[in-house]
């Protein structure tokens, strides 16, 4: 049997932190998750916590980089499985205020995400999610969907920040359900002021 190299242990190590983590903060919350509990949970220490992730913050900051990147992957999924490239991206936008119903996100990336690290438009995933929303605008410009007055990085930061909103006011709102209910159809008709006239996507 042939030994691991370091980096596939440090690899190991980091991903049974982040998994036990994600557990803890998914079930009790970010600020009731013991360091000690979920630590022995994967057979480590508190000690290899701090060597690899710094702190508890530092730690949630790579659950919360690890479920982003998982939506990511979900959200690309449904534009991509869409008939047209405009329906595309109103149900990957859409699919995205949705999912603040989901409880580990609804927990982890819309209630103690910005509790510990703060304003989410500020995460590192935000620059690439306003560049890529900006891409969508400006082929759907090129393909005269969409507003060719309209500027695509101004919207493409509305966008961003009106969606981000939503699924916070959702996570947060007493009924998430009703929340979302009243959120979609309201956020689908501010995305479809931008069609060109007579644009049907």
């Amino acid at each position: 049997m042939s030994r691991r190299s370091r980096p596939e242990m440090i690899a190991e190590t980091r991903g049974k932190l982040i998994a036990a983590a994600r557990r803890a903060f998914g079930e009790q919350g970010y600020a009731e998750a013991s360091m000690d509990e979920f630590t022995a949970a994967a057979g480590l220490t508190r000690g290899a916590l701090y060597h690899h992730f710094g702190d508890k913050k530092g730690l949630l900051e790579a659950v919360v980089a690890q479920i982003d990147a998982e939506m990511a992957v979900r959200l690309d999924a449904i534009s991509a499985s869409a008939p047209t490239r405009w329906d595309g991206f109103v149900q990957e936008n859409i699919a995205y205020v949705e999912m603040a119903l989901e409880p580990e996100i609804q927990r982890i990336m819309l209630r103690d995400g910005p509790a510990v690290l703060g304003d989410p438009s500020r995460w590192p995933s935000a620059t690439a999610c306003v560049a890529s929303i900006r891409g969508n605008l400006e082929r759907l410009q090129a393909d005269g969907v969409v507003r060719n007055d309209v500027d695509a990085d101004a919207a493409a930061r509305l966008i961003s920040g009106a969606s981000t909103d939503a699924a916070l006011w959702i996570a947060d709102a007493e009924d998430p359900a009703a929340a979302s209910c009243k959120a979609v159809p309201a956020f689908k008709a501010l995305m479809e002021g931008l069609l060109a006239r007579g644009g049907t996507g």
